[in-house]
């Protein structure tokens, strides 16, 4: 290989991580929550008063019952966040895929953050994946239906940050809990918007990277 070649070959090397980088997008600022919109079950209050803003974390109340969503749409991305709860293990979830931001709950496939059984999917509004199946016995789809996760709990102790991990290709959904794939769902839903869940105790977000595919 000639010289000039290996030289281009080199500096090629060196951008590349560069331009890597340069493809994530912070989704959440750290300051403010300019980027996201807000529902909470039937107004009950206003939105400031359950999503805000903590020492550069997201902190969300837990109820009313509500969530925020990216004001954008996202496909085929890897979203990497870390949550932990403020006291007590309780209720919440990621929200991917929203279509119709309804309320109290949307139309989308929510990653279940819920004590215990994170990385659950629930199905909200008539979202659907082609490994739910309905339970023996039951001949009426259910309100919230749920696919469970494929393990055990990877979860940390209350108090402590969990990394979790969810890519998005194509309608397919990957959910990584500290590390442990916990679950894969199939979609007809390629595109739609990101959301934080509100339900149950107060929990806390940060470092959430956006990664396109």
């Amino acid at each position: 290989m000639k010289k000039t070649n290996v030289t281009l070959f080199a500096a090629l090397l060196l951008l590349a991580p560069a331009c890597m980088q340069q493809e994530k997008e912070t989704i959440f600022n750290g300051k403010d929550l300019s980027n996201w919109n807000f529902v909470v079950e039937n107004d009950a209050v206003p939105a400031d008063q359950v999503f805000t803003v903590d020492e550069g974390q997201i902190s969300i109340k837990g109820e009313p019952i509500g969530y925020m969503y990216t004001k954008e749409k996202y496909a085929n991305y890897t979203l990497e966040l870390e949550y932990r709860w403020a006291d007590e293990a309780s209720n919440s979830g990621i929200f991917v895929l929203i279509e119709d931001p309804k309320n109290p709950f949307p139309t989308c496939v929510e990653v279940q953050l819920a004590a215990g059984k994170a990385g659950d999917f629930v199905l909200l509004g008539g979202s659907d994946v082609k490994e739910y199946q309905l339970p023996e016995g039951v001949t009426e789809r259910p309100k919230f239906p749920v696919v469970e996760k494929e393990q055990p709990s990877s979860e940390n102790p209350a108090g402590e940050w969990n990394r979790v991990k969810i890519t998005v290709q194509d309608g397919v959904i990957d959910v990584y809990v500290n590390d442990v794939h916990q679950n894969r769902g199939t979609g007809r839903v390629k595109e739609g918007h990101i959301g934080l869940q509100s339900e149950g105790k107060r929990i806390l977000f940060r470092n959430l990277v956006l990664t396109p595919m």
